[in-house]
């Protein structure tokens, strides 16, 4: 497989980004293309590509200097299982921008494994975190 990773915003391809995560996203089915777009221009984006398709997604929400949050991070159905996933997170991981920082969070349902390879633990205290979580936010 000839695998390349961009951090180019301008590379992604952003219906095949939104068709994606409105359609087969647990975490944010039924997300608007306007809300999309949205969070591609205000976070640095990383895309999977094979033979220039888009194969793979990661998004990293950060002020790139404390914080960080590693989010939308997906790999199309027919590409899994070769290592797409760990290419983003190496790229993501080499990123000059992400050095350096303080906190760097991600939530998973079901990738725990893939993230503790990267450094990822639960958290060191969770009773200091809370949330404003609304999950029909794009009914």
């Amino acid at each position: 497989m000839n695998l390349r990773i961009s951090s180019d915003r301008r590379e992604v391809d952003v219906g095949l980004v939104h068709r994606f995560l409105h359609e087969d996203a647990y975490w944010c089915r039924g997300v608007p293309r306007a809300v999309v777009e949205t969070a591609i221009e205000n976070s640095r984006c990383y895309s999977a590509f094979v033979d220039g398709r888009q194969i793979g997604f990661a998004r990293v929400i950060t002020d790139c200097a404390t914080f960080a949050y590693l989010c939308d991070v997906f790999v199309l159905p027919e590409a899994r299982g070769q290592g797409v996933s760990k290419a983003l997170l190496r790229a993501i991981d080499a990123d000059a921008e992400l050095q350096g920082l303080r906190r760097f969070l991600l939530a998973t349902a079901d990738a725990h494994a893939l993230y503790a390879q990267h450094g990822f633990e639960p958290l060191t205290r969770p009773e200091r975190f809370m949330e404003r979580y609304k999950p029909n936010a794009y009914a």
